[in-house]
This record gives C-alpha cells, structure tokens and sequence, in this order.
C-alpha cells in the first residue's frame, strides 16, 4: 500500500472525480453516491488540514500561503457539499445545480493544490517524511471515516465550524 501523501491525495482526487461522474448519471444510485463522496470529502479534507498541512508548514521551501489558501478552499467545499446535502430530491433542477457548484468548487480546489502544494511537497519534503505524513495523514482519515464524517448532522457541524475561513 502506497504511504506516499502526495500519491494518497492524488489517488482521493482521482475517486472525487470518479464519484462526481456517478453522480452526474442519473440513472445511478444519486444518494447513496452522495453520502460516499461526502465521507471521503470531509475525511481527506479535515486530515489533510491536521496532518498534511500542519507538517508541510514547517519546511519553508512551501509557502504557507497556499497551505493557508488550502484550508479556506476547503471550508468552501464544506458550504458548497453542505448545500447540495440539504437538496432532497436529486431529480431537481436544483440539485442538479448543486452538485455543478460542488464540482467546480472542487475542480478548482484540486487543480490549484495538485499545481501548488503538491508538486511543493515532491520536491522539497524527503520521501521518507512523505511516507510518515502519508501513514498520519491515513490513519487520521480512516478514524473520520469511522466516525460517520459523510453524515448531514456532521457536515452541518463542520460547514458551521469552517465558514470563519471564507472571504
């Protein structure tokens, strides 16, 4: 199993995407989709921001910016997941826009942090460190995960919780 963090977040990137393709199918099972995409998002989110960013902040050849940046985004995606959560009915036009919302948000997110903080974190973080953030960063998402983080109470709490960090 890979414990690079750079390979674990890219490989979280890669399931959002595939995820949000599902949800886009009306044919497939849109809530139970939902609620999948919604535990890995909170999950990779919130251990991202206690493992990875916490540990990246201290090799100064990243900028803290970006990781700052990242955690704003994130607390944007909470809204934004937190918005279409709340849509009851996925055969609405309106959940429909939602999720487009959502996906932006998100796109824009992981396209700036795999150009960014990513490629940072290759370069300047030695691969023995990449693999004990990656284990921490493992360990912290499985415990969310375990905790129901995907839950409409829990992804209230968190949106509530990070919408200081929005602009």
């Amino acid at each position: 199993m890979a414990t690079d963090v750079v390979e674990l977040i890219l490989a979280d990137h890669r399931k959002f995407e595939e995820l949000f393709r599902e949800l886009r199918d009306r044919s497939a099972d849109r809530t139970t989709r939902l609620g999948e995409l919604a535990a890995l998002l909170v999950a990779h989110a919130e251990a991202e921001e206690s493992e990875v960013y916490a540990a990246l902040k201290r090799f100064r050849e990243v900028d803290n910016d970006e990781v700052d940046h990242g955690a704003e985004e994130h607390a944007e995606g909470h809204q934004a997941l937190l918005a279409l959560m709340e849509v009851t009915d996925p055969e609405t036009d309106e959940w429909e826009t939602k999720l487009e919302e959502l996906v932006e948000n998100l796109n824009h997110h992981v396209d700036e942090e795999e150009r960014t903080l990513l490629n940072d974190a290759r370069e300047q973080v030695p691969e023995d460190r990449r693999a004990e953030i990656g284990k921490a960063f493992l360990e912290a998402r499985q415990a969310l995960l375990d905790d129901d983080c995907g839950d409409l109470e829990y992804v209230r709490r968190i949106a509530k919780a990070t919408a200081d960090r929005i602009d």
